[in-house]
Order: C-alpha cells, then sequence, then structure tokens
C-alpha cells in the first residue's frame, strides 16, 4: 500500500509537471503567461522607403515600427496583448504576421485561425496607422517556410481570407501584399480588392538561400528589377531589408537611383492589367493546327492548316524567308513567322541586338520581312524575340533588361503597322516572371508558349515527362495578368511512337477544353544538337499515324 500511495503521488507530480509545462510553453495553451511566445524573429526587416506612382515616384523614409508575430491555431488569451505593449505612438505599425505550421495555407482558408486572427484584431493599439502584412516571401522557390513555393490558387485564396477577415474585424487595417520580388511574383497577386499596399525585401534568408535564378549584379539594378515586377499593380510600394541601419542607410540612395530609372522609364514600365477570360475560338470549333515541319513529313495533312518559319536576319537579307514564305502560301497554308533578331549578314558587329532594333539598325531588314508578308490576304502570327525570360544566353535577346526587351519589341511591330494580316505574337516560354517582359496590350494580340514534356534536360526517360496539362496550366496562369488569347507556337514530347500518341490524345482533351487556345503548332523535328552538348537533343518528330490519333482524339473531344 505504502508502495503504491508513493507512486500516486509521483504520478501526480509528474502531471503536474506536465500541466505546468504545457500551460507555460505549449503554444496551444490558454494561459496569458504565454504572450512572448508569439513574438517571432524571422521576419525582423526595416523599412527603407516607401514608393507610390501618385506622388510622382517620389522616395518618403519612413517612420515605422516592425513586429513579428507567428500566429497559432488556438492562442492564449491575452497572448497579443503583452507583444503590443509600449509600442510608439508616433509611428506607424507594421505587423507580420506568419502562420507557419504545416498546412496552414489550408488550415487558413478553412477558418481554422480564425479565432487568433480575431484575438490580434482586437488587441491591436490605437495607432496612427497599421499594416498588417501576412506569410512574406511567399513566392521564392526554396521552403524556409510551410507557404513558400505553394501553389499560387492555395496561397491567394488564404491570402484573401485573411484579408477579407481582418478588414471586417478593424476596417482601418491596411493589408500589406508582401513578395520578395523573385521572378514569379505576379503570380501570388491575389487581387486589387484585398490589398492596400505592397512590401518587398531586400537580403531576406529565403531569397538569398534561393539558387533558381542568377543574383543582380548591384544592388540598384536588384532593386530596380524588384519593382518593375509589381508593374501592372498600382499600390503604394514599402520596401524593407534586414540588417542593421547601416544595411537600410547603404540601400537608400540605391533605391532612390532605382526609382529615378522606372520614373524615366514609367512610359514603358506601367500597364494596366484585367484577369478576364480571354476572347477565344467558337464553342465547338477546332483550334487551328500547325506543324514546324521543315522536311515536310506532315505539311501535306488536311488538318494542318499553318506552318512555322523560324527567321533570321541573314534568312532576310538573303531572300531565303520570301521563298519560303511564298511556298507556304502557295500550299494555302497560314504561317506563323518567328523573327531572331541576329545572326546579320552585313557584318555589323554589336553584342546587343536589342539596342541595334530599338536604333533602327535593322529596320530595312523587317520592312522587307513586313512587305512580304502584305502580298497575302491570309493571317500572318509574327512572334518577335522568343523566349526572352529564360535566364541563360541561348539566344542574343535572353537575359537582357526587359525595359529594353520592351522597347525592341514595340520599335519591331511599329514597323508593321497598318499590314491588315499581320497578327502580334508575344512568344514568352511561359516560365516564371514572364510577365516582366510584356511589351503591351496595344502591340500584342496572342500570347504563344512553349509547351514540351521534358523538364529537365538531363532526364532520358521519356516516361518522366511531364503531362500537357501541368505544364500548360502552369504556364497560362502565369499569363493571366495579361488576358490574351494564347497561341501555342512550340509543342512536343519525345520517345516510341505508342508513349507520344498517349501523350497528344490527352493534349488534345486540355485543347478543346481551353476555348482561349485558338491554336497548336507542333514542333516536327529534333532540337538543335549544339544547344544539348554530351547529351543526345531530344527528337520530337511523330509520325502521320500519331498526328491522325491526335487530331481523332481533338474532335472527338469537342
Amino acid at each position: 500500500m505504502k508502495l503504491k500511495g508513493v507512486l500516486l503521488i509521483a504520478g501526480l507530480v509528474l502531471v503536474g509537471a506536465i500541466v505546468f509545462y504545457v500551460k507555460r510553453f505549449s503554444p496551444l495553451s490558454k494561459s496569458a503567461g504565454y504572450a512572448t511566445d508569439v513574438l517571432n524573429a524571422a521576419f525582423a526587416e526595416q523599412p527603407v522607403g516607401y514608393i507610390n506612382r501618385a506622388d510622382s515616384l517620389g522616395v518618403t523614409t519612413p517612420r515605422l515600427q516592425h513586429i513579428s508575430l507567428q500566429l497559432y491555431p488556438n492562442i492564449a488569451d491575452g497572448a497579443f496583448n503583452g507583444a503590443l505593449r509600449g509600442l510608439a505612438g508616433d509611428k506607424d505599425l507594421l505587423l507580420t504576421v506568419v502562420a507557419g505550421q504545416d498546412g496552414a495555407l489550408g488550415m487558413v482558408t478553412e477558418g481554422t485561425f480564425d479565432d487568433a486572427l480575431r484575438s490580434l484584431c482586437e488587441a491591436l493599439p490605437d495607432a496612427k496607422r497599421i499594416y498588417l502584412r501576412w506569410d512574406p516571401d511567399m513566392e521564392v522557390p526554396v521552403q524556409r517556410h510551410s507557404w513558400q513555393y505553394q501553389s499560387p490558387a492555395d496561397y491567394i485564396e488564404a491570402f484573401r481570407h485573411v484579408a477579407k477577415f481582418c478588414k471586417n474585424a478593424r476596417p482601418e487595417l491596411q493589408i500589406m501584399w508582401s513578395p520578395a520580388g523573385y521572378p514569379g511574383t505576379d503570380e501570388y497577386w491575389p487581387g486589387d480588392d484585398v490589398v492596400d499596399a505592397i512590401g518587398i525585401s531586400m537580403n531576406g534568408q529565403s531569397e538569398l538561400a534561393a539558387t533558381a535564378y542568377p543574383s543582380d549584379p548591384d544592388q540598384r539594378t536588384a532593386l530596380r528589377r524588384k519593382l518593375i515586377r509589381t508593374r501592372f499593380i498600382d499600390k503604394p510600394v514599402w520596401v524593407f531589408a534586414s540588417g542593421g541601419d547601416s544595411a537600410v542607410n547603404t540601400l537608400l540612395p540605391d533605391l532612390k537611383a532605382a526609382v529615378a530609372d522606372i520614373k524615366r522609364d514609367s512610359g514603358w514600365i506601367f500597364q494596366q492589367y484585367s484577369i478576364n477570360q480571354p476572347a477565344g475560338r467558337a464553342a465547338n470549333a477546332l483550334p487551328l493546327l500547325g506543324v514546324y515541319d521543315p522536311k515536310l513529313a506532315l505539311t501535306g495533312s488536311k488538318s494542318i492548316h499553318v506552318e512555322h518559319l523560324f527567321v533570321d536576319l541573314e534568312n532576310i537579307q538573303t531572300g531565303g524567308f520570301a521563298k519560303d514564305f511564298e511556298a507556304i502560301v502557295r500550299r494555302g497554308h497560314q504561317a506563323i513567322v518567328t523573327v531572331e533578331p541576329w545572326r546579320d549578314g552585313k557584318v555589323r558587329k554589336d553584342s546587343s541586338v536589342l539596342r541595334n532594333t530599338v536604333s533602327g539598325i535593322y529596320d530595312d531588314e523587317f520592312k522587307s520581312l513586313f512587305n512580304t508578308i502584305s502580298k497575302t490576304n491570309l493571317p500572318v502570327y509574327v512572334r518577335f524575340a522568343h523566349e526572352m525570360e529564360i535566364p541563360i544566353h541561348r539566344y542574343s535577346w535572353q537575359s537582357q533588361d526587359p525595359v529594353l526587351y520592351i522597347q525592341a519589341f514595340r520599335h519591331f511591330m511599329e514597323l508593321g503597322k497598318g499590314i491588315r494580316n499581320v497578327r502580334k505574337v508575344w512568344g514568352p516560354a511561359g516560365d516564371r516572371g514572364s510577365m516582366e517582359w510584356y511589351p503591351g496590350s496595344d502591340v500584342v494580340d496572342f500570347i504563344s508558349i512553349a509547351i514540351y514534356g521534358l523538364p529537365d534536360k538531363n532526364i532520358t526517360d521519356p516516361t518522366k515527362q511531364e503531362s500537357f496539362e501541368t505544364i500548360f496550366n502552369r504556364k497560362a496562369w502565369r499569363m493571366r495578368l495579361a488576358s490574351k488569347p494564347i497561341f501555342i507556337t512550340e509543342f512536343g514530347v519525345k520517345g516510341p511512337e505508342d508513349f507520344q500518341s498517349a501523350w497528344l490524345e490527352k493534349a488534345a482533351h486540355v485543347l478543346a477544353a481551353h476555348k482561349e487556345v485558338v491554336g497548336a503548332c507542333y514542333f516536327n523535328l529534333a532540337d538543335n544538337p549544339e544547344v544539348w552538348g554530351d547529351i543526345p537533343a531530344p527528337d520530337w518528330g511523330i509520325s502521320r499515324s500519331s498526328l491522325n490519333r491526335f487530331v481523332a482524339a481533338l474532335e472527338d473531344a469537342l
């Protein structure tokens, strides 16, 4: 009995200790002593400056106090009161709030955090202005935090829930959407109706860990590019920086210089957007089907109505383009003409083909091209300097300044103005950050994206290729701010014939379902071996039988 009594007492002591620990330290406790546990040092940036288009793009040095808080589904009563005590009454307040548990985006959308959000809103002081910044740096392709590099649609849904809930509780709150400003920023844009301000960051730990894109050469360039990535969104922008006062003081002159650059180029940079369903083909109509088919293996099919030509400066100068184009017209086909502004046969040496374009150096060649195009009444889809956004140097116009690209694209299309059969095509690959290079709705009739099943050049197993649907959904989402119809001017899959046919049949169902896709052009050739080095270049070529199966599947799906 004595032993049992001792064990009982020991058990009670142990239970008491556990309860004390849970109450004192657990993030799910209801103890008022838990107040300090909501503080979070992961986002301790300082404000560098504030920019607003409405204020003529001047840089204002802000007076802003910043507190970063961690949110839990079952937050302690009064937990926020201590964390928010002692704030400076003469400063505005930036409140970074993170919900970092695994699966938190879905939990937020389902309302699991609503009680915690309500408690936070009730505890907020009567500051001059309070900015609520929720789960920042979401677009950076790392996973330091659970909400990063997730589905843009999932993030947006959760963000909108938080914004609407908190605005309802505290209407005077300013809701801040805060990407890092990394390539792909606009993919996570939640909408004008739930955002009052934007915050972008410099030197954050997440971005320093990211390796998907090369670093900018200096801070001024980095700031300029980050601000350009918010170009469609007419909201005030805050710039934050990690580090002490010296880091902020160093960044301020660079920010002012970057903003001065943007102000100079604002006519090219700032554009309106509308996320609407773009115009497309009629309900039961097939998309226009085409091929890039230099060997003419599929060109004679009755299902093909478009042929694709890749044209460089020398092709135009030697008359090769006119000859090839006229052959397409004789076959009664429309044409896609992809203009590659390089390989100048006149030996005008200059590494900047885009600057040469803007300067008018190639005007004679471009005017000749448009003159050839004007000799037919058939529509001609003219695509200039494609895949400009991929961070490589396969083409001379890739990885260049987006404003210079925009100027070059607009100059080129201006030379074809008034030619009635020209259809203006802007042709990114559809990779992250594509919209940074968007030249403007007035010079774009169609957006072209490229869909190749191979996600990585080192993959040799054809079954590891992505589906057409997966690639299309990802890339079409990135084009949503333009609201333009889509012409898939390049797509292809490698592998055995049965695999290619099955992949294409599934692609047909996607094309049938998306009326915004007005055309699709298959790349019926192997890729350029020079680009692939020691790895065999993928052969996208298909048989006439595979083409027929694709067309039949498309007709059946309508």
